[in-house]
């Protein structure tokens, strides 16, 4: 075996090694974060719940945080288990942020204006959006060939 061999297949095993602890500590990161998010969805959903029961009623706007919260635990949920970003589930919760303004505009205001309109044209595009998304999803599915499960 020559200098130059010896010294390529030095830099083959150096190279596989940090290749696996970069991906360790990368997978350790990706995990690391997703639990604080999903612990600070829980905690925000809890103190949010808490407030509503020393309320002693719960308004729709209240019910539609909650949804907020389910839908971003959700989200995480199948970010966990997929490595995927489900995109639908973001525009869910502008949908529903959306649909929480509006309900407060309308019990705070209680009259029409451009306001309202312009949130619902908002809520609108959204529902648009989704329904071009899943279309499109259905139409063209994404398909990855050659790469293990749950890596792009």
């Amino acid at each position: 075996m020559t200098m130059i061999e010896g010294t390529e297949s030095l830099r083959r095993v150096v190279n596989r090694f940090s290749e696996a602890v970069g991906s360790l500590l990368v997978d350790g990161f990706h995990y690391l974060a997703l639990f604080a998010i999903g612990g600070a969805i829980v905690w925000s959903a809890v103190v949010a719940f808490l407030g509503m029961a020393a309320k002693g009623h719960a308004s729709i706007e209240d019910i539609l945080l909650l949804f907020i919260y389910l839908e971003l635990g959700a989200m995480v949920g199948i970010y966990f288990k997929t490595n995927h970003m489900p995109v639908r589930f973001l525009i869910y919760v502008a949908m529903t942020a959306l649909t929480r303004m509006l309900i407060a505009e309308i019990q705070a205001h209680q009259r029409p204006d451009w306001g309202i309109l312009l949130v619902s044209g908002g809520i609108l595009l959204l529902a648009l959006a989704t329904l071009v998304i899943r279309y499109g999803s259905a139409r063209f599915p994404s398909a990855i060939t050659g790469a293990e499960p749950g890596v792009r």
